[in-house]
This record gives C-alpha cells, structure tokens and sequence, in this order.
C-alpha cells in the first residue's frame, strides 16, 4: 500500500513500515542504501540558461531587430550620430532584459537557505548531529526551541511543541503539535498537526519524529518545483510594444514606398525620391520607443520609490496599471500580523480593548466608558493572570542615532518600534495588562514564580503557581471548554461564589458569541492552595478553579488596508483574500476590511480541492475569500483569473506565496515580513508591508501607460504628418516639400526631448476613477487610432497647404522652391511642438494647463530655438537647404501649424458643451429625448 496520508498512520505503524526501532534508529548501512535511492535531502535546481545566452536570447525581440535595421539605414546615410544612439538604445534594453531574468532564477536559492544546515538524528541508538542533507527517510530526528525542522517529519513524541508555519501555511500564530493519529482523509497543511514541514522552525518544546519525505519530495520541495516550472509572464506592455512596432513598421515601410514609387512616376530623379524614401523610413520607424519607455518606467521606479513600493522589474510599473484582480495574503498584508486582544467578558460585562499591535497603547472601555483597575478588583485580578501566566517579553526596539532626522508616518510614529519575544498569544495577553499599568517588572516584585505546568496539547491549559504575601496563588489559562471543567467558582460581582449552572450557561453564551466574531478565546482562572497541597502536581494546582474571564483575541486588519480597498474599489479593482487561516476568522477579517460584501463568496481550500479547473473558472469571479488554502491552491486561483482575462496582482511574504506571485501578472512581496523567497519571486517589494502602497503603485502604472500613450500619439501622428505631405506632394505632381536632410532634422528634434518630457508628465485628477483597461486592448483603443489618424492628416495638409502657398506667392522668384521648403519645414516642425501640448490631454488642449509640465515647455523651447538657429545661421542654410522666412512667412507657418490642434481641439470644447446640455435638458433622472429604450 502507497503512503499518502502520513497523518493518518499511527507512529508504531510508521515504524514498521519503515523499518527502524524507536530506540535505536537506523543503521549507517540502511543509511547509505536509501541515501541512493532517494537521494540527498536537498532542494534540487534545473538546468540553468548560462548568463551569455541569457543576454544575447535579449536581442530576439522584433523590435530589437528593427532597430537594427534602422541603425544600419542610418549609417549608410551617413547619419552616424543617429546610429550610434540607437546602438546604445539596443545594448541599455538588452541589459536591463538580462539584469531581470538573471535576477528571477535567484528565488530558488533563497528557498534552499531556508532548509536547516544541520539535524540531530538518532542512529544506531546514539544522538548525532549530522548536515541535514545527509538525512533519509526512515531516520528519527530530535528537534528543540530555535531548531529550523529539517525535513518533513511525522511526530513521534512532543513535548508542549510549537511550530511557526506562517511561512508555508499562513497560519498567523505558532500551531501546537502533538503525536495522535488523525484519522480524516483530506486535511489542510495547517491542520496537519502531527507533521513537522521542512524550513518551519520551533518556536517552544521538543519534540521526536520520523522523517516521512525529503528533499523536493518535501512540501517544500514542492513549492520549489512548482517556482522552477511556474513560466513567467509577459507583461501586456511588452506584448503591446511588440504588436505597435510590428504595425509601425509595415505602414512606415508601405507608405513610403508608395512615395517613391508616385514620386518616380511623376517625374522625380529616382535618387532623390531614394534618398527621400529611405529618410522617411527612418523618421517613421520609432527608434525612439524603447528609450522613451525605459526613462519613463525608471523615472516611475523612482517616485514609487518614494511611496515605498521598490521595483525589481520594470515592465511590472505598467503591469500594474492595468491589474484588475489583487490576490492578497491576509497575515501581515491585510492585517498586521500581531496577536491583539480586543474582546474581555467578565462577570457578564462585555468590554472593549483599544489600541493595535504589541504597543501597550490602549484603554480598556465598558460602553464607552473608560475603567480604572484601582476601582476594580476583579479587572485587576485578569489582568494579573495575564500577565504572570506567560513566557512572553514585550519591548520597545531602540532606534538608531540618526532616526530623529527620518520623517516617520503614523504607523511607524506609534507601535512599529514594539516588538515581541516568545508566543504571539502570550504577547497578547501580556500587552492588555501592559496597557493598565501592570507590567512585568512591576508585578514580579510582588508574585514570585514558583512553579509552571506549561501548555500541553492534551490539557490545552498552563498553570503557574506564585507566591504572594506569605500564600501561593495558582494562575491558569486555557481552553474555555477544558478549562470550565475544571472550575467550581467564579468571580461574580467582587466576589467568589459557587459556579451554578445558569452562570455556567452564560460564561458559555460569551464564549460562543467571541468564537462568531471569530477571536481566539482563552478562558482565566485562580485558586489559592493550601500549604501542604503539592504544586507540582498539575492534577492538584488545576483543580477547584475560581473562573475569572474570558480573553479574545485577534490579529487586527491594517488601519490603512480599508481606505485602500476602498479605492480600490472606485478603479474597478477586485480585492480577494487568499490565506492558510481558518474560513470563520478570514471571513471576518474580510467582512471589516469590506472585501467580503453581499453576493460575495468565500471558498475554503477543501471545496477547492474537490472542483475541477472548470469549476473554479465559474466561480472566481464571484469568489472573494479563499480559507484553509495550500501553495497550490493559490497558484490555481491566479491560473484561473488569468484565464478569465483578469490582470492579476498577487501579494504574500510567505514561502508558500512565492509560487503563485512568480506565476501572476505581477508579483508583490512584503519587505519587512516577507521572507527572501517570496522577495526573489516577485516584481514589486512593499518597503513598509502596507496594502495601500499597492494603490499608489498602481496609480503611478496607470500614469505612466498613459504618458506611454501620449508619447505614441505624439510622435505617431507626426510621423503620419511628415509621410503624408510628402504623399499628397507626389500625387499632386509637385516638387519635393521637404528635403531628405530636413526631414531627419525634425526627426531628431520633435521626437527628442519634447516627447521624454511626455513620458514624465503629471496624471490627470480622474486617473483612479476609471476602470482599469483589459489585458488585450489594443494600444491604439480608446480613440487613440482616430486621434493620430486625423491629427497626422490636418499636419500634412496644413504643411503641404503652406508648401503651396509659400511656391505661389514666390512665383519665379530665384529661390522660389527653398522658400516654399523652409515654409513647410518650419510649419511641419510648429505643428508637431504646438501639437505636443494637445497630446498631454484625452480630450483636448484647452483642458489642461499647458505650463503645468514645465519640462515640456523647456523642451519646446529649446526646439524653436534650434529650429530659428537652422534657418537664420548662415553656416547652417547650406547644410539644411533653407533661408530666412518674413513676417509673412511666418503668419502662414503659425496659422497653418496652429489648425490641426487649435480646430480639433475647439470641436472637442463643442461637443462636450453640447453633450453637458442634452444632459442638463433631459435632468438627472429622466432620459433625454432621444433615449432609444431598445438599447
């Protein structure tokens, strides 16, 4: 029979079928024969790409290899400045590419640190401590407090043993272990609380176990399988990029053979229409793209920076932009990842706590009043067992000498500086009593400890006995159901009266209403023993018990994390809720954080794991809390959106996170809590782990696709300007408008610095208002194709128009033709700089500051000037075939630039005044007119 189900095999059971002695363990022979079968305990790596193939596999891209073309074209014309930048444009996107991917395979790396480096492992009846790669299955390890678990193990014996296993399980506090048989067939990691996991550490006990997998066979193996598989993605503006070069390339090349070809026939020297042809190719074809792209991702990375978000790849600042699904762990990214108690009931009064975290900040507070433990004894007395039954330290970090200078938001000016050393719920407990004043030291001063029976999994209590003022006090926590049994009083009113059944019933209606709330409840109780009652015997010290109160307890979601779902919310962004915790306390924690709403659905990772990938494709859209879930699980989930059309975001600081963030449009890890594999996985690292910076990252990627936008409609409708006045210039039958060198020249100029100062330009206010675009939209949606189109069209008339004009006036004067030349290129070069104005809007130019971008109107300038310079410097009228232009040369270059914005723009203005009235007419809440019902 196969062993699947490890937690459902007795120890002895495991034993046999291993063939090992529980006293005395394996043999170095039997050691070394399942050492070759199964290998070493150690997580395995692929075979990897070598860096110099990785770098030059950088160059395959078609856009890489059109700028190939274009240098070579540049260089043959002698354009050797122009070659050579666009060299450095190929070689700087090749190295970034390759920076990248180098840096993504390190992920596995950092999951093999996480495997302990050594285990004590019981063979031939001595204890050695051995490298942990040297274990095999069969071997019996013995682990203790601070011991990292080195394979999975199948516990043997354990003595008040905690695990920490948030990292691979999400579980928001250490699980205790112990040694029983589980008899269930289908049971979560996190319920599998008689296996230890590879990389988990122990957090308090000992335990003895018998390793049951190793090396990738390990759940950890697993994880690091499915990273090394997990095929990264590409980003929808590297695949938008692709498509628009593809596009640009076989519409500048078909037009401007068209050129040729009409100008040719009509008479043109072929070597001229040539030289013209190949110029205009070259201005076509956006060199510039690339470069413009990279500046405005880097300058993005910067100010992302600043909102506390770091980028590890830059393509993912615009993947953002267009998430419309972010997938995001709940411990310590939704919430805080600090037990907090929040919830007390004592002797049928339900208060409140106040205050986050471990920071003894807080009041404790019956309906809306504030209580003092001086005034109350049976508060004090709570209090007191909270404190002193516990091995937990609460304290404040000191800061570094140069923190005074460092400016400090809320969170961190309040409670990030306290921290907590021993168990999150004992940190808890000690935190509340902490807040009224009854602090450790305080308190050790006056009880004295003299004996402790700790946490057992079986009595799921802990008892300490001290001694106060010449008596011993026994102080116990636990479980309310263990620990009522064991109570035949309670503190009722000031005073110790009989536990009856009613005040049973009602100690069990508290209970039952915390457990809704989905807080971690722990009963308090005392009694005073007598003198010659033994304190060593836990059977006596947790016997005849004075019920105090009850505890509950939660970790609390973020302050911040609802103001960002919110807003999220307004840009047509999904929250779901992806964690390893218990379905009743992610419900909760999503129902406060306002992600689980009505029609929402949450699924727990057993459901999950009894529906098919089409199933789940049905039910992803409405679902939006996953419980009990595994690294599997996840990756299905971001599978499945994706496969729906969703843009996925995927958060996590765990071990367990890393598949599903490297598997996800863009991968966010937490920089404080996340651990370096799930760093290593992901695109994008949360300095302060706060949920909300997501929100500012995806406003700085929505920003900066739009100023990607506008750069390509800037420069595309330029381009269509340029190629169809020299177009409609052969199809009329009229001499060359503009020469080969002037048309570089404005390539050079207009598409230099006024188009990078476009990709840094200021987001529009209702940026956070729209829903975010598809994952297939085409980079020309929106009306961006008719933009470009109509505007390109308006510049080639205008110029052409000003072209002809300019050669009738002159009409056989002696410099007629580089008159109408210099007109025209003047003209081309004042449309394109005053059209740059319009780009910086979706609706027009007169709905925008035009001197808000003060880059823009410094790069303009310094345009114009070298446009006068190109035209009025003697030494240079030979080089560019031009002369000095009038006054009336001027007024026909300026109105005939100015049309194509100014009269497009105009109509804009019009049509959204009349739209506004129809609306206005027809009221809020009534149709217009001509509301077509049917629609």
């Amino acid at each position: 029979m196969e062993l699947k189900n490890w937690h459902q095999w007795s120890g002895d059971e495991l034993l046999e079928r291993f063939g090992v002695s529980r006293e005395q363990g394996l043999t170095e022979e039997e050691v070394r024969f399942r050492q070759e079968q199964s290998g070493w305990n150690e997580l395995q790596e692929m075979q990897s790409v070598s860096p110099l193939l990785l770098f030059l596999n950088q160059f395959k891209d078609f856009m890489m290899l059109v700028l190939m073309a274009a240098t070579l074209i540049s260089g043959l014309l002698g354009e050797y400045l122009d070659a050579v930048t666009i060299i450095a444009i190929i070689i700087l996107n090749g190295v970034l590419g390759f920076i990248q991917e180098f840096r993504a395979e390190r992920s596995l790396r950092a999951l093999k640190q996480l495997s302990a480096p050594h285990a004590k492992v019981l063979r031939e009846g001595r204890v050695k401590d051995i490298t942990a790669r040297e274990l095999v299955p069969g071997d019996i390890v013995i682990v203790e407090s601070g011991d990292r678990v080195p394979a999975d193990i199948r516990w043997l014996a354990t003595n008040s043993l905690d695990v920490e296993e948030s990292a691979l399980t999400g579980e928001s506090h250490p699980v205790n272990k112990h040694a029983e048989t589980i008899r269930e067939e289908e049971v979560p990691l996190g319920d599998q609380k008689n296996i230890g996991f590879m990389g988990t550490m122990v957090t308090r006990g000992s335990g003895r176990g018998v390793v049951i997998r190793t090396g990738m066979e390990t759940e950890m193996g697993k994880i690091a399988d499915l990273i090394q598989n997990t095929e990264v993605q590409e980003t929808p503006l590297q695949r938008r990029l692709e498509q628009l070069g593809k596009i640009l390339i076989y519409l500048a090349l078909g037009l401007t053979i068209l050129v040729v070809v009409v100008g040719i026939i009509h008479g043109q020297p072929a070597g001229s229409m040539f030289f013209a042809g190949v110029s205009l190719a070259v201005a076509a074809i956006p060199e510039g793209l690339p470069a413009i792209v990279t500046i405005a991702l880097a300058l993005g990375v910067q100010r992302m920076i600043k909102r506390k978000a770091i980028v590890r790849k830059l393509p993912s600042v615009e993947t953002l932009g267009c998430a419309s699904v972010i997938c995001s762990d709940k411990t310590g990214t939704l919430t805080q990842n600090k037990m907090t108690v929040t919830h007390l009931w004592l002797e049928g009064r339900p208060l409140e706590v106040t205050g986050d975290g471990y920071e003894p900040i807080g009041q404790i507070m019956e309906q809306g009043q504030s209580l003092d433990i001086k005034q109350d004894q049976s508060l004090r007395r709570l209090l007191q067992i909270s404190a002193l039954c516990s091995n937990a330290e609460i304290y404040e970090e000191e800061e570094e000498d140069n923190a005074r200078n460092r400016r400090k938001d809320r969170e961190e000016a309040a409670g990030s500086r306290w921290k907590l050393k021993g168990d999150p719920t004992e940190g808890a407990l000690v935190t509340v009593a902490t807040k009224m004043g009854l602090t450790a030291n305080s308190l050790s001063s006056i009880y004295k400890r003299e004996k402790e029976h700790p946490f057992d999994s079986k009595r799921k209590r802990m008892s300490v006995v001290v001694s106060h003022q010449g008596g011993t006090l026994a102080f116990v926590k636990g479980a309310p159901d263990m620990l009522l049994e064991r109570c035949s009083y309670i503190l009722w009113e000031g005073k110790v009266v009989p536990f009856t059944g009613t005040l049973r019933q009602k100690v069990q209606a508290a209970n039952e209403e915390m457990a809704r709330r989905a807080l971690r409840v722990l009963g308090l109780a005392y009694r005073e023993l007598r003198p010659q009652e033994n304190v060593n015997s836990e059977e006596t010290v947790e016997s005849q018990l004075v019920f105090v109160g009850l505890t509950g307890m939660i970790d609390p979601p973020r302050r911040e994390a609802r103001e960002a779902i919110t807003t999220c919310r307004k840009a047509g962004i999904k929250t779901v809720m992806i964690t390893g915790d218990h379905g009743l306390t992610a419900e909760a924690i999503a129902q406060d954080l306002g992600i689980l709403q009505r029609g929402g659905v949450s699924i727990s990772g057993a459901e999950l794991t009894l529906m098919s990938d089409e199933e789940l494709e049905q039910k992803v859209d409405s679902t939006v809390v996953y419980s009990r879930v595994s690294p599997e699980h996840k990756l299905r989930i971001v599978k499945a959106l994706q496969r729906k059309g969703h843009v996925v975001a995927m958060t996590g600081d765990g071990v367990n996170d890393a598949p599903a963030i490297k598997a996800a449009d863009i991968g966010i890890a937490m920089g404080i809590t996340g651990t370096d594999v799930s760093k290593e996985a992901s695109s994008l690292i949360l300095s302060d782990d706060n949920f909300s910076s997501i929100v500012a990252a995806i406003e700085e990627g929505r920003n900066i696709y739009e100023n990607i936008r506008k750069f390509i409609r800037y420069l595309l409708a330029s381009n269509v300007g340029e190629i169809l006045t020299m177009l409609f210039a052969m199809l009329a039958g009229l001499p060359l408008p503009l020469m080969p060198i002037q048309i570089l020249w404005v390539n050079l100029v207009t598409d230099g610095l006024p188009a990078m100062a476009l990709g840094v330009d200021q987001p529009e206010k209702d940026l956070m208002e729209h829903k975010p675009r598809g994952a297939t939209e085409n980079i020309f949606a929106r009306r961006l194709g008719w933009k470009i189109l109509s505007r390109g069209l308006l510049i080639g008339l205008c110029t052409l128009g000003a072209f002809w004009i300019t050669l009738q006036s002159h009409s056989g004067a002696e410099n007629q033709l580089v008159k109408a030349q210099s007109v025209a290129f003047a003209t081309l070069v004042m449309a394109q700089l005053i059209h740059v104005f319009d780009c910086r809007s979706s609706r027009s130019i007169f709905h925008r500051n035009i001197l808000q971008n003060r880059l823009l109107v410094i790069a303009v300038l310094s345009s114009i000037i070298l446009l006068l310079g190109v035209i009025y410097l003697e030494p240079l009228q030979p080089i560019f075939k031009t002369m000095p232009l009038s006054l009336r040369d001027w007024s026909i270059t300026l109105v005939a630039a100015g049309i194509p914005t100014f009269l497009l723009g105009a109509g804009s203005v019009w049509s959204g005044r009349k739209k506004r009235r129809k609306y206005n007419n027809s009221g809020p809440f009534m149709p217009a007119k001509s509301t077509n019902f049917r629609a």
